[in-house]
């Protein structure tokens, strides 16, 4: 602003000159309406000076007929009228007037004068004459009067020619000059602008003088080249901001991959080779090497290489490499980052990135290295604790298997063994019905056995898959009324109750098993599979059948199989209860709480 304004004081300012010209268009104007003013003003009396002058002819032949009596009051009368028509107002402004009509007006007035004094002492004839020749001089005096008048109006008809000629002159300059110097250069300006709008910065301005609209061009111009200089450095930053927004978006994609990978996938060598050439292209960086320790290893026992032509390390120990920070080292050939692979105190390896140029790794390269080394430890943590997982779960199976064999078969093998030295001595002391009878209790122990065996290898084959054990309860009620040609009906209630896959399989053996004993022993046509959840939370099975009820001493009926579902419902906390049913058949009822509504809720 500081530096516009000496400007202005030295410019032609727009304004001043709309000004002058509209200062000289008033002024002719003015100056016209007055001269009009002040010509109508001196002509307007010029039509009554006529007429009286024309009267002085009219007047003075009465006068001089009227003279042949000089006493009558008819020639006095007139005698002053016309002395007061020579006094007459109008022609007082004669004196000032044209010098040519004040002559003639004073001559005619002087020479009526003397004929007044002559003309008692004129004879008729001589009055005649006298009065023709002063006609002839008011005649004179009315065409100069006349003369006069016609000058006047020729002058204002050429004062208002010339005003008008002028003023349409001067609209025509001020015109030209407003289409030059206002009209073209607003239009410049203006398309300029729509320009500037469209985001063309740049178009230029020529002032063409230093004017308001001068000083305008040369501001948007200044102001053009600002917004280019603005628009640059935006478009700057939003380049880098678009190249940082690319590179995070690849930078999360690459690792969203790779934790879907790692997740769902086995981590295995195939696997870290490709999450290797991934990060090599996401980093722009060739030389990444990721070496996998034991948890005691000084070796590593799985080395991926950036690429075939890469040898393998040659130390001895890898303790300089899973002792080093992740700030960097520089050497001969770049610089060299180890970011170590390890989760909490379990350490995995180390991932070393080495930079061909002297260049060192931008923050979110660094960033994306360490997350990625974080996330292949997770993996192989998660990797071991799985494994550890499946460990556990085949020790327990082995200790159920055993458990399920020591309780059912062994005892079975056992009781087979004492038989067996029943029938030694029965041989010894040759009792044919003693061995009869231990002979009928081999055989049906023996079925019995067999019979277990099949249970056993029943219950280590059941499983639950992915559809729950609703569908694994109805593929079991179908297979056993095709094998038993009973009729099973399912009622179950649990849909939105969650159970534990160990609470799922006890169910369905504990179904199954009572399933069995109806078929076995109950002599009945239909059986009912009910699971509900009662009202103060816990869930009953019932598996109620139509047969002939459960006797008074069932453990010797069926001592393996109510064993096994006493020992399922301990397993959950459970309650079971075998009875005969008022209306007969024979009910085993079972209820336990849902193991995630034991849980405490932490506080």
């Amino acid at each position: 602003m500081s530096k516009s304004k000496p400007l202005l004081k030295h410019q032609a300012s727009i304004v001043s000159r709309i000004g002058i010209a509209l200062g000289i268009i008033v002024t002719l104007a003015l100056g016209t309406m007055i001269i009009s003013y002040w010509l109508s003003d001196r002509a307007d009396s010029d039509a009554l000076a006529i007429n009286v002058a024309g009267s002085l002819r009219m007047q003075t032949y009465k006068v001089v007929l009227l003279s042949e009596q000089p006493g009558s009051e008819a020639f006095i009368v007139a005698q002053e009228k016309l002395t007061q028509s020579w006094q007459h107002p109008v022609f007082s402004h004669m004196k000032t007037a044209d010098p040519e009509l004040n002559l003639q007006f004073v001559k005619a007035r002087q020479n009526w004068l003397q004929l007044a004094q002559n003309l008692p002492l004129l004879t008729p004839a001589e009055r005649f004459t006298q009065a023709q020749r002063q006609v002839d001089d008011i005649e004179v005096l009315v065409s100069t009067i006349q003369r006069d008048a016609e000058r006047k109006v020729r002058l204002l008809r050429i004062v208002q020619i010339f005003a008008l000629f002028t003023t349409v002159f001067l609209a025509a300059v001020v015109l030209h000059w407003l289409r030059n110097r206002v009209e073209q250069p607003l239009s410049e300006l203006t398309r300029a602008a729509h320009r500037i709008g469209q985001g063309d910065f740049t178009c230029r301005v020529e002032p063409q003088e230093q004017d308001e609209l001068g000083v305008l061009a040369q501001t948007l111009n200044k102001m053009s080249d600002a917004i280019a200089s603005m628009y640059g450095t935006l478009q700057k930053r939003v380049d880098a901001q678009t190249h940082a927004l690319q590179i995070s978006n690849t930078k999360l994609q690459f690792l969203y991959d790779m934790v879907r990978d790692l997740t769902v996938e086995t981590v295995d060598r195939a696997r870290l080779d490709t999450i290797v050439q991934q990060l090599q292209q996401v980093v722009a960086v060739q030389d990444i090497e990721l070496c996998l320790l034991t948890e005691r290893g000084s070796r590593p026992y799985l080395q991926i290489l950036p690429d075939a032509s890469h040898q393998e390390c040659s130390r001895n120990s890898c303790d300089d490499c899973t002792s080093a920070s992740e700030s960097g080292q520089f050497d001969d050939n770049g610089w060299v980052y180890r970011f170590q692979v390890q989760r909490e105190s379990q350490h995995h390896g180390v991932l070393v990135v080495r930079t061909c140029n002297t260049d060192k790794l931008s923050d979110w390269q660094l960033q994306l290295f360490r997350s990625v080394a974080g996330h292949i430890a997770i993996a192989l943590s998660l990797k071991q604790e799985q494994e550890q997982s499946r460990r556990l779960v085949l020790m327990q199976e082995r200790t159920v298997i055993a458990r399920e064999l020591h309780d059912s078969l062994a005892q079975a093998l056992s009781y087979l063994k004492i038989q067996v030295t029943r029938l030694n001595k029965a041989i010894e002391l040759n009792k044919p019905e003693l061995l009869q009878d231990i002979t009928a209790e081999l055989k049906q122990g023996l079925d019995n056995a067999y019979r277990q065996l099949r249970e056993l290898l029943t219950t280590f084959r059941l499983k639950v898959d992915g559809g729950g054990i609703e569908v694994a309860l109805q593929q079991a009620v179908v297979v056993l009324a095709e094998q038993s040609g009973m009729r099973f009906r399912l009622d179950y209630q649990l849909a939105n109750i969650p159970l534990s896959p160990q609470e799922e399989i006890h169910l369905l053996q504990i179904v199954r098993e009572a399933c069995q004993n109806a078929v076995h022993h109950s002599r009945g046509s239909e059986v009912l599979v009910r699971l509900t959840q009662l009202d103060d939370k816990w869930v009953e099975l019932c598996v109620e059948d139509n047969g002939v009820g459960i006797p008074d001493k069932a453990e010797k009926l069926n001592h393996y199989g109510l064993a096994i579902m006493q020992e399922r419902s301990r397993q959950l906390q459970g309650e079971l209860r075998v009875e005969r049913r008022e209306t007969g058949g024979t009910g085993v009822y079972f209820r336990f709480y849902p193991e995630y509504l034991a849980q405490k809720v932490p506080a």
